[in-house]
């Protein structure tokens, strides 16, 4: 018997994460559609929302969170400058590292895009009140069980 429990847990933790990736899929007009709205792509706009001018970032560790070569890192940094959102300094530990620093004109479009992104795609906010605290609450969960492990 539970052996039948575990393959059906792990049953089901496919079919919620093969969802998830559907989500994410079908989401994706809506967010080309927002970083439209600011003259980015989505990769730019993923960017320029994870730096911060608290930590500056290598290009190195962008290219890891954004999942992409450093070569595409470069593309997307480049535009970023060149619109006058981040500049390149040297890093501290390390002259030979590129560290990516916002400038006021992006830690402002970087505050506008954030609050943009809250809005939900539609296929999230089609879905009633308890619908939408469900998933939060389980997404929640989710994220916290990473952060024990």
């Amino acid at each position: 018997m539970i052996g039948a429990h575990k393959s059906e847990k792990s049953e089901l933790g496919a079919q919620a994460w093969e969802l998830l990736w559907d989500l994410v899929k079908v989401s994706k007009p809506y967010i080309e559609s927002i970083a439209a709205e600011f003259d980015l792509t989505p990769q730019q706009m993923f960017a320029l929302k994870t730096l911060s001018n608290d930590q500056p970032l290598a290009m190195s560790d962008l290219a890891t969170t954004l999942s992409c070569d450093a070569s595409n890192v470069t593309a997307i940094v480049d535009k970023l400058e060149s619109h006058g959102y981040v500049e390149r300094r040297s890093a501290d530990y390390d002259r030979r590292v590129k560290a990516l620093i916002m400038t006021p004109a992006g830690t402002r479009l970087q505050q506008k895009v954030r609050q943009r992104m809250l809005k939900p795609p539609p296929a999230i906010d089609r879905l009633s009140l308890a619908d939408q605290r469900a998933l939060r609450d389980i997404l929640r969960r989710a994220i916290a069980s990473i952060e024990i492990a």
